[in-house]
């Protein structure tokens, strides 16, 4: 199955079975932020060696003008359905990639995304 992964999936220990993978750059950016922002050094290491890692790994997706619009749509459906979209920005910016791409968002964090659940097709991934 083609997949987009989510930040929670590529932080997690176990990769998802039977996926052609890809991420969004904005993956990137969490995994940067989280990297930066932990004052623990040996938690600094550990992740930023899984950044390297996922940097090696993926060739990701960018934030098109496609992708744009779509994270547009979704934040202001979230709106509209009482929400407040600018909480997980970051979030409806990886979910915007997987529906421009046409592919199912794996993610441990589906609740996040619950409000628009008929607009992305997002999933747990099978280990």
């Amino acid at each position: 199955m083609r997949a987009l992964l989510d930040t929670s999936v590529l932080i997690s220990d176990t990769p998802p079975d039977d996926v052609e993978a890809a991420i969004s750059v904005v993956s990137l950016t969490e995994l940067h932020f989280g990297a930066l922002v932990t004052s623990d050094d040996d938690e600094r290491a550990r992740r930023t060696d899984r950044l390297a890692a996922v940097e090696a790994a993926f060739d990701p997706l960018p934030v098109s003008v496609e992708v744009a619009r779509s994270w547009g749509r979704l934040a202001a459906a979230v709106r509209r359905r009482g929400g407040n979209p600018r909480r997980r920005q970051l979030d409806l910016a990886i979910a915007a990639t997987a529906v421009v791409e046409q592919v199912p968002l794996l993610t441990y964090d589906l609740a996040d995304l619950a409000i628009i659940d008929d607009l992305v097709d997002a999933r747990r991934p099978d280990h």
